[in-house]
């Protein structure tokens, strides 16, 4: 018994040295040439093979014109149409070594990795075939089916498609334009995690998106942006004007194009660009387009219906505000739709309020109350105004532009006319009241007539303001002139 126990362990001794053998074999670098020529050069045995050069290590090889062996440190340096394989992966570059104990190559003279699902590019590169792993650096490029990516390094991971790029990064993909400072990218899911001076562009909707972190998730056609958000669209639509110059009775009118830049910044940012293509913008939100101005805690921007949204979202939040030249609304919900670019209509509901200054005497505010306010604009500014469930209402009233008392008034419900930015007439409905006050009893004392709710808003975002105040903190101006966006930006 004693002696067939040995037996079993002399055998298993000999199959773990074999083992052992075989794995050192497949660690041995095998070099094979045409012809090669052995010398010592300052204490160092080396080996010089000429082409054909074949060296093998395990599933790693490679090819070349002429290769220098330097055999107790087992590298190689590889010259002349360096070709390395394993597997489906081939590097290719003109000059490069390869390290037997690390199974790593390197390249400082131009290399190109083909794994076929991407090809990527770089002034040097490293790659380690036991990690599936590359480090390239200098004017990295990668290049799949779907996407082109550049930065100043990258580090690849073949098995997983992760890509880990920093310095000058952009991502160019169908119509979007992706830069930062460093970026996490993984290929097959296309999910890309972007931090600091992050930059997203669209061409197909004319907007770009600033901010510091940026998460874009292509397959749920969802992107985050939560730290220092700003948003910028350019619009352009045409409008009907007044011709100054006309001699004949007609009011005619011409065509103008007009440019709007819609500017949002907030505290984070989601895109949703399915069917919906949904905009959101939450905390602190400050809006700015045109001669529309707004400050809210939470806005929706339905881009494909035109159609944005600000709420209050809790009894505890403030009420959207809303400013459109003079005027100043307020109400729970606010929204505003769009038609061909520009504003069509406004419906304040729940708890509406709205106040315009006049232009000349700014001590006088018509003023106007009710549970819902739905304001219907043109080419020319508001041209109708109608407010229902407890209407209250002041306005004051002008005689050859001069100041001639005012109305105060009550109502169910309201239709309020205007012709050239000035009301023009007002219809009351529903056991309506009114008293007028004659202009000698509101000479002086403008400000004591107002109703329940009256309150100026002094802090109007303004589109230079939100712009300056961003990139005042050393952010990449993104255009020639901060204040003005044009669609060559959007590239």
């Amino acid at each position: 018994m004693e002696i067939k126990n040995k037996i079993i362990l002399f055998m298993a001794l000999i199959s773990l040295t074999g083992m052992k053998v075989f794995a050192q074999q497949q660690d041995i670098m095998q070099v094979t040439g045409s012809r090669g020529v052995y010398s010592t050069v300052n204490g160092e045995m080396i080996q010089e093979v000429f082409a054909p050069v074949v060296i093998t290590q395990g599933n790693v090889k490679i090819t070349c014109d002429h290769a220098i062996r330097y055999i107790s440190r087992n590298v190689a340096e590889l010259i002349g149409n360096v070709v390395a394989t394993q597997d489906t992966l081939t590097i290719t570059t003109s000059h490069g070594y390869y390290y037997g104990d690390d199974r790593k190559a390197e390249s400082n003279s131009g290399v190109q990795l083909n794994d076929k699902k991407v090809v990527l590019t770089a002034d040097s590169g490293d790659y380690f075939f036991n990690e599936d792993k590359a480090v390239f650096r200098s004017n990295v490029k990668l290049v799949d089916t779907s996407s082109t990516l550049t930065s100043s390094q990258l580090i690849y991971y073949k098995d997983t498609g992760k890509a880990i790029a920093t310095g000058h990064v952009k991502i160019v993909e169908s119509k979007d334009v992706i830069r930062a400072d460093s970026l996490i990218h993984y290929r097959d899911s296309r999910v890309t995690f972007a931090d600091s001076h992050v930059r997203i562009s669209s061409s197909a909707n004319n907007s770009i998106i600033f901010g510091d972190h940026l998460e874009d998730y292509p397959a749920k056609y969802y992107t985050l942006v939560n730290k220092n958000p700003l948003f910028i669209q350019i619009d352009s639509s045409y409008i009907q004007k007044r011709d100054s110059g006309s001699v004949s009775n007609r009011n005619d009118t011409s065509l103008v194009l007009k440019i709007d830049t819609l500017v949002i910044r907030a505290k984070k940012m989601e895109a949703y660009r399915d069917t919906i293509n949904l905009f959101k913008a939450e905390d602190s939100v400050r809006i700015v387009r045109g001669a529309f101005a707004s400050r809210n805690d939470f806005t929706e921007y339905f881009r494909n219906k035109g159609e944005i949204i600000t709420i209050k979202k809790s009894e505890d939040s403030n009420q959207p505000i809303i400013w459109y030249e003079n005027s100043q609304l307020t109400g729970d919900s606010v929204s505003i739709f769009l038609k061909e670019n520009k504003i069509n209509m406004l419906d304040v509901d729940r708890n509406a309020f709205i106040l315009s200054q006049n232009e000349k005497y700014k001590k006088r505010f018509d003023q106007i109350s009710g549970s819902r306010v739905v304001i219907h604009f043109g080419d020319e500014g508001i041209e109708e105004t109608d407010v229902y469930g407890g209407v209250h209402s002041i306005y004051y009233l002008y005689e050859d532009n001069d100041p001639n008392g005012l109305t105060k008034s009550s109502s169910e419900s309201a239709k309020i006319l205007f012709d050239n930015k000035r009301v023009s007439a007002v219809k009351l409905y529903g056991t309506p009241t009114s008293e007028y006050y004659p202009e000698k009893k509101v000479l002086g004392s403008e400000l004591s007539f107002t109703l329940p709710g009256f309150l100026i808003y002094k802090d109007r975002p303004v589109k230079n303001d939100l712009l300056d105040n961003y990139f005042a903190s050393g952010k990449e101006v993104p255009v020639k002139n901060k204040f003005e966006l044009h669609s060559s930006d959007l590239k």
